[in-house]
């Protein structure tokens, strides 16, 4: 037997031993660890990789407003526009309890002011720009959906409001002022002066919302602004002569935050990811240098399959996998302080067709992710994400059916997100995928 299992896995190690032994996920029983049984650790199987696009990510309810564009020298042109209504609190000038009185409120400006939430990826020490543009249409979902997504898009005027150039100071406590046209924030003023407005329905019949639309030439990151605390504030004054003016102001907020979206956008145009085809099929790691690809926001994922996992039924006639370590690797020189590693990778379970069914889970039913190793070594060999996928790998072996399911591996903060990461597969030169199983006869 073990003549047969040398043939078929080329390097196996055995150990073996008289008491409770944990390994990893599973804590194997001195009754399993009899001596004529075997745990055999087998590092030899095929593990495929490829790259897949799913067709859209829900980008609504993030409680981010993400804005800004760059171009990345792996994926490509990345971007992203945020769209978003807006609200208040009253729709009436403060103490204008006559038309009489109200004929002494004046306009005075009005600017769009929004607040870091301390998320960045890019290089921010380049000036940023974009420009803020008035919606001509509602912002509402298509028939019989409650969100919008990533690659979701709505008419707006293409005269700008206000504009702004800045180099982004993103992990400080402050926030950006951007100026907007007088003559908008006049004819507003004026639409509540007169009572013209006087409700939500009315104010978002007379204006629908904002599109933040980062310049095609100048930018040269992605930002992340907080929704809760960002506005458009109005100041106005009230005038009495001989006196000086009052100074009052209007914030109108984000209320509704399943109607604030960002639609974010990747140009593949000449890069080894322009081919990836539709969501129900993949791009193998052959065709794209022995690499596979992960993007959030724009949908880019990694799918790892194991098309000999039924073969380890023939080492015995009674076996089970009690563990197995799965080691993802990240391209040397793909990650920089402009495109850091994320410290932990999501995982699901999908079909062929990249239909995901479940997140992947261990034994107990909880949760399992892929975990950075950060300790760095000459050539960086140590830096790896670890996935204890035992627990699936058991399930796959058994099933009935010829029928195979896949995992996929994202990054936290898909939906509001731009992070990116390359791996290596099982022959990449420098940075293999590794797969570590840890299987007992008994």
């Amino acid at each position: 037997m073990y003549k047969y299992i040398l043939m078929l896995f080329c390097s196996i190690a055995f150990i073996s031993c008289g008491t409770d032994t944990d390994a990893g996920e599973f804590v194997v029983g001195s009754d399993y660890l009899a001596l004529s049984n075997k745990v055999i650790l087998i590092d030899t199987v095929t593990v495929d990789m490829a790259t897949i696009n799913f067709d859209s990510l829900a980008t609504s309810s993030q409680s981010r407003i993400l804005i800004g564009n760059y171009d990345d020298p792996v994926f490509g042109k990345v971007k992203s526009d945020s769209y978003f209504q807006l609200a208040t609190t009253t729709y009436s000038l403060i103490n204008s309890g006559s038309d009489t009185e109200a004929v002494n409120y004046v306009f005075d400006s009005i600017s769009m002011i929004l607040k870091y939430d301390n998320y960045h990826y890019g290089d921010t020490t380049k000036v940023q720009t974009f420009d803020i543009h008035r919606l001509t249409q509602k912002v509402k979902p298509n028939t019989d959906d409650k969100q919008f997504y990533n690659n979701s898009v709505l008419a707006y005027d293409t005269e700008s409001l206000g504009t702004i150039s800045y180099k982004p100071r993103p992990i400080e406590k402050d926030s950006i002022n951007i100026k907007m046209s007088d003559e908008f924030g006049a004819a507003l003023f004026q639409k509540l002066k007169k009572r013209e407005i006087t409700d939500f329905d009315s104010f978002a019949e007379y204006l629908k919302g904002f599109v933040l639309v980062p310049s095609g030439s100048s930018s040269s990151s992605v930002i992340g602004f907080n929704v809760s605390t960002s506005k458009v504030r109005m100041y106005y004054s009230k005038y009495q002569a001989d006196t000086e003016e009052t100074p009052y102001f209007i914030d109108f907020t984000i209320t509704d935050t399943s109607k604030q979206f960002n639609s974010i956008s990747l140009d593949k145009t000449g890069t080894i990811l322009q081919n990836l085809p539709i969501s129900s099929s993949k791009l193998s790691s052959t065709a794209t240098n022995q690499q596979g690809y992960i993007q959030s926001g724009t949908g880019v994922a990694c799918r790892i399959d194991f098309p000999n996992i039924k073969q380890l039924k023939n080492i015995s006639a009674t076996g089970a996998i009690v563990d197995a370590e799965l080691i993802l690797k990240p391209v040397n020189n793909s990650y920089s302080e402009q495109y850091p590693l994320s410290d932990s990778l999501k995982v699901y379970v999908a079909d062929n067709l990249n239909r995901i069914s479940s997140s992947l889970a261990n034994s107990a039913g909880t949760a399992v992710y892929g975990i950075l190793n950060k300790k760095t070594d000459e050539f960086n060999e140590n830096i790896g994400y670890t996935v204890r996928v035992g627990n699936f790998l058991q399930k796959e072996m058994l099933k009935a059916s010829d029928a195979r399911s896949s995992l996929i591996f994202t990054l936290p903060g898909i939906s509001k997100s731009v992070n990116r990461i390359v791996l290596g597969d099982q022959k990449h030169l420098n940075n293999k995928i590794q797969l570590k199983i840890y299987y007992i006869s008994y």
